[in-house]
């Protein structure tokens, strides 16, 4: 993201909210209120994450968000009338990325393709400080297939109820909530296998981003008996999913 002048007339006295809306996955709201403003990710439905709904019950699964930045200016000099001021202000990042890691021991090869969900994650941040919502939310993301196993950079608001430090609050972490890793492969005949991985201890200790690394994955020659030459891009994978388009808010 590039910096820039951005013109404004008659805010003497005044405070605003900057942010980028470039944006295709977040929906603002309570825009009315700078105090209650914030973004959330549109939501995204995925049949196949029921031991996730368990373990996060009643929470949304969506997109992992754009990027997204904001600077709060609590007031604006008094300037006089045809007079003109440069004023600094610097944009602060409001996502996060994750870069997960699934290491496979054996059976790579038998691996079409895969997809993933990280449950815990913030559902939405607040765009004057900053600061997280208490509700959490299940992140769902598709996967590359590398020599060592599967990879996904994940975007996030990061953790729930969690004040940014940019805005001179305390970092805090919720130790109590849970945070759940998903992958799911389809291999080449078909079959659908499903690993999942609490993952708590190393989101705590990086609560806005990171690497998250889980190993010794195994799939057995046996899971991957009589190809039967399925198409693996069909179905709900990829890019068939349900999203929530932010139609008529702001």
């Amino acid at each position: 993201m590039e910096g820039g002048d951005v013109g404004v007339d008659g805010l003497s006295g005044t405070s605003f909210l900057l942010y980028n809306n470039d944006t295709e996955y977040i929906v603002l709201s309570d825009m009315a209120s700078l105090a209650e403003a914030r973004a959330a990710s549109t939501s995204r439905s995925r049949a196949s994450i029921e031991y996730m709904s368990q373990v996060h019950p009643d929470v949304r699964s969506t997109n992992p968000p754009d990027v997204l930045y904001a600077a709060y200016v609590d007031e604006v000099p008094y300037i006089d009338l045809h007079d003109s001021r440069h004023m600094p202000v610097k944009m602060q990042p409001l996502v996060y990325t994750y870069i997960v890691r699934y290491e496979f021991d054996y059976g790579l090869q038998h691996v079409a393709i895969a997809r993933g969900a990280l449950g815990g994650m913030a559902e939405s941040v607040y765009l004057k400080t900053g600061a997280t919502s208490p509700e959490s939310s299940i992140i769902l993301f598709d996967c590359d297939v590398k020599d060592y196993g599967c990879e996904a950079h994940v975007r996030t608001f990061g953790i729930p109820a969690f004040p940014d430090e940019y805005y001179g609050r305390a970092a805090s972490s919720r130790a109590d909530e849970p945070y759940t890793l998903n992958l799911e492969v389809r291999l080449s005949n078909g079959k659908t296998l499903q690993f999942n991985y609490d993952v708590a201890d190393q989101i705590l200790a990086q609560p806005r981003g990171g690497v998250i690394r889980v190993s010794g994955i195994r799939i057995d020659d046996e899971d991957n008996l009589f190809n039967s030459g399925f198409d693996v891009e069909v179905d709900d994978w990829g890019e068939h999913a349900d999203i929530d388009l932010p139609i008529g808010k702001q």
